[in-house]
């Protein structure tokens, strides 16, 4: 284990979240909140300083393989939140360091959650900061340090595999960095691009500011108590089209970018996650009209709730807990499902839930005519042994890791809806559930146990769990 370069990474983190403390730091003295931007410029300041005394130490190697990757990434976002979520305590807004612990996590990870039950008490450095933190973690931390500094060659592939979603992950252009730099260039693209249009839409700018931020990272942080309903149907229609585009593997909008439009329609996951989405929409409407909704106003409310919770954003219009129940529970198979590999979405991933369907056809296939040959294809090339293993291999670890929460939370009291969509919501990163905590409730009254239990959760489902499961494994410390 090369503890060097993972102590190195961790100081370069603390350091950058130490910057990412100034805006919200300028944010306090823009609207006179002057003892907030104080804390928020001293622990800028402290991240500054810490961070760079941590990367004072030399290390003798600078290479590194999957286990340090793993291990770095994972104890990066840990330490990213127990310092992110000190801003909250000393401003007073939030009190408790569990709680506050609790809604940067989910503000990192981009699940949504909320242990807050009256969000506009908060100041606004620190709202901007809980929006902040969901574009932060959306393309991830260290893919951002990636993109801007020069760090040892091939191994640096570790890091973007442990922290990026999806099945797969490689390179778009030769160099690490340069994908790197083109993932967040995207980002930054989109994210401005939505900020216009939400100004365009007569949203005041720190407004616009934080739902984009809260859309781009697919997270959901509102800055009202109704989120997004108080608004107009223009700013909801564009906010929908934004988290439905964040949803899209970043692969596409590169191959689009560089012309190579027959690589980006033969991209399967797009195409279903498309279908999918479109299919969800249709089916509630037809539930919500026969239920006695409008036509056009069901449609517009269906398609902003499907894009939320597909691509596990976590913002509402409707309390969709009032709802037929065939629509709740399509809700709730969204839940899982999630969005595209490669982006800022959360939930199992359309593509490996295409993995999981293209296996049992095969094995079906294979049953009936036993000396038949399949091989397994996406996107028209053939699926390496490795992914499909590891697919497989997350899929179990995710259930375990889902019965063992519910069952830890459950001594709580409260009912198994409530439970069970409380560890969904968590774990796939997607904010609301049902019941106790759908859209117009939060998870303040769990007890610790379980909100720390939620917690790892939240981490879990960010980082695609293995990283985190690695921290526990024996021999990732041994020499």
């Amino acid at each position: 284990m090369n503890y060097s370069i993972i102590l190195k990474i961790i100081g370069w983190v603390i350091q950058l979240e130490g910057i990412f403390f100034l805006p919200p730091a300028v944010t306090g003295l823009i609207f006179g909140e002057y003892n907030d931007a104080f804390v928020y410029l001293i622990l800028g300041a402290c991240g500054i300083l810490l961070g760079g005394l941590i990367r004072l130490h030399k290390s003798p190697k600078t290479t590194f393989f999957a286990r340090e990757g793993f291990v770095a990434v994972a104890l990066s976002w840990i330490t990213m939140s127990i310092i992110g979520a000190v801003p909250f305590v000393l401003t007073g807004d939030i009190p408790s360091y569990t709680d506050a612990l609790f809604e940067i996590i989910s503000g990192l990870t981009t699940t949504g959650s909320s242990i807050l039950t009256d969000v506009e008490a908060l100041s606004h450095a620190n709202l901007l900061w809980r929006s902040f933190s969901h574009w932060i973690g959306g393309m991830g931390v260290l893919v951002f340090i990636l993109a801007i500094l020069p760090m040892t060659g091939g191994s640096t592939m570790n890091l973007m595999k442990a922290e990026s979603p999806g099945p797969s992950v490689g390179k778009l252009v030769p160099k690490i960095q340069q994908t790197a730099f083109l993932l967040y260039a995207i980002y930054l693209v989109m994210t401005i691009l939505e900020i216009i249009l939400l100004l365009t839409g007569g949203m005041p700018l720190f407004d616009s500011i934080c739902h984009a931020f809260g859309t781009a990272g697919t997270g959901g942080f509102g800055i009202k108590n109704d989120s997004i309903a108080g608004y107009s149907v223009y700013l909801q229609i564009v906010i929908t089209v934004f988290m439905f585009l964040f949803g899209v593997n970043f692969t596409f909008y590169y191959y689009i970018l560089v012309r190579k439009v027959k690589d980006a329609l033969r991209m399967e996951e797009v195409r279903w996650y498309l279908i999918i989405f479109l299919s969800a929409v249709t089916l509630i409407t037809i539930s919500l009209v026969a239920a006695g909704g409008k036509l056009g106003e069901s449609i517009q409310t269906v398609a902003f709730q499907v894009a939320s919770i597909m691509t596990t954003t976590g913002f509402a219009t409707a309390d969709f807990n009032l709802w037929p129940q065939f629509a709740k529970g399509l809700m709730v198979c969204l839940m899982f499902i999630g969005a595209c590999a490669g982006s800022t979405g959360g939930g199992i991933k359309v593509s490996r839930i295409m993995i999981y369907l293209k296996q049992v056809r095969k094995e079906l296939t294979q049953q009936i005519h036993p000396k038949r040959i399949r091989v397994l294809k996406m996107d028209g090339k053939a699926l390496e042994h490795s992914v499909v293993h590891s697919c497989n291999a997350l899929l179990m670890t995710y259930i375990v890791i889902f019965i063992v929460s519910l069952l830890l939370i459950c001594p709580d009291g409260f009912d198994m809806t409530t439970n069970f969509t409380s560890v969904a919501a968590t774990l796939n990163n997607i904010g609301p559930g049902l019941n106790i905590v759908g859209p117009t409730g939060n998870f303040s009254e769990f007890s610790v146990l379980s909100k720390f239990v939620l917690m790892f959760d939240m981490l879990a489902g960010r980082l695609e769990i293995i990283p985190m499961m690695v921290l526990f494994h024996p021999a990732t410390w041994k020499k």
